[in-house]
């Protein structure tokens, strides 16, 4: 197959990527009235974990003796990512739209250059600084609607600052899985983490039934949420995006990353009730401006080469 070629199959599976991600806030939003959000999320993870196991149980025997010398590590990482950052976002769209959700989770990379600094002793550039801020200003316009007195009267979306505490889980999940990401085997330890993902969030959902008596519904359209979020979003979608990556390379790839709220606000507009507010479209336009501008220099590392290192995977 010819180069030009091969491109444009990356292009497209990076796309495709994005569009599954961005659907899933859009689905998300709709699987919570389905489901409370920690059954959703373990759902999804089981749906996930049971479609891999057949593929998995070769690999796994050949990974096993590394996975088990770094088990707190994998256990940080399914708490963070797996358990954590999805949970949490299932939590939050209770409470906020899709459109919000997804542009203040495009704040991801900022998070994980400032984590890095801590964590891998990184230096961050003053094109890193500066994207920050700019995103922090979007980001600040958006959960205030674009308004100082809610800001002065706290009167802010609480599903907003709930997508931000989702971003922090994801950001020091993949600073983790950075650190970590000549050592432990991609796949492997992706499946791996699904499990432990599964044994905490299953007691999770029970405490969580016992405390609100919420009764789940099973139906058809509920079974298609939970194949798009357990298929096509957690798996689908993760695999889309490492070939992409692996075919066009990282630094080129990153980009395509911003296509993520672009998508779920399309989808959203066009299959929900939600509409598109121009406080949303100034301050994602903002954070994205940002996020470019972080871009321009050099990260500690940037986003898109936690794509592609050993372990990363993409769960939105």
């Amino acid at each position: 197959m010819k180069a030009g070629t091969n491109n444009k199959y990356g292009f497209t599976l990076l796309i495709l990527a994005n569009m599954i991600w961005g659907g899933n806030f859009v689905i998300g939003r709709i699987g919570v009235e389905y489901f409370p959000p920690i059954l959703f999320s373990f759902l999804r993870w089981m749906i996930a974990f049971l479609l891999l196991t057949p593929f998995m149980i070769k690999p796994l025997k050949k990974d096993w003796k590394i996975l088990r010398q770094h088990k707190p590590v994998l256990l940080l990482l399914a708490v963070t990512g797996v358990a954590g950052y999805n949970t949490i976002i299932y939590f939050a769209l209770q409470y906020t739209t899709s459109i919000n959700a997804s542009v203040v989770n495009s704040t991801t990379p900022l998070f994980i250059a400032i984590f890095a600094v801590f964590i891998l002793k990184e230096k961050l550039s003053w094109h890193g600084a500066a994207g920050i801020i700019m995103s922090v200003f979007g980001i600040s316009f958006i959960i205030s609607r674009g308004s100082i007195d809610a800001f002065i009267s706290w009167s802010i979306n609480a599903g907003d600052l709930y997508v931000l505490l989702a971003v922090v889980m994801w950001a020091l999940y993949s600073v983790i899985g950075k650190k970590f990401s000549g050592i432990l085997p991609g796949l492997s330890a992706f499946y791996v983490t699904s499990f432990l993902g599964i044994l905490i969030l299953a007691p999770l959902s029970v405490i969580e039934y016992k405390l609100t008596e919420t009764v789940p519904s099973f139906s058809i359209a509920s079974g298609v949420i939970l194949l798009y979020v357990g298929f096509f979003a957690s798996i689908v979608a993760f695999l889309s995006w490492n070939y992409g990556v692996s075919i066009i390379g990282a630094s080129k790839a990153g980009v395509f990353l911003n296509l993520l709220p672009v998508f779920a606000i399309i989808f959203a507009v066009l299959f929900t009730a939600e509409s598109l507010y121009l406080y949303q479209a100034i301050g994602g336009g903002i954070v994205i401006l940002g996020v470019l501008l972080s871009s321009m220099s050099s990260y500690p590392f940037k986003k898109e080469d936690i794509k592609q290192n050993s372990i990363s995977y993409k769960s939105h």
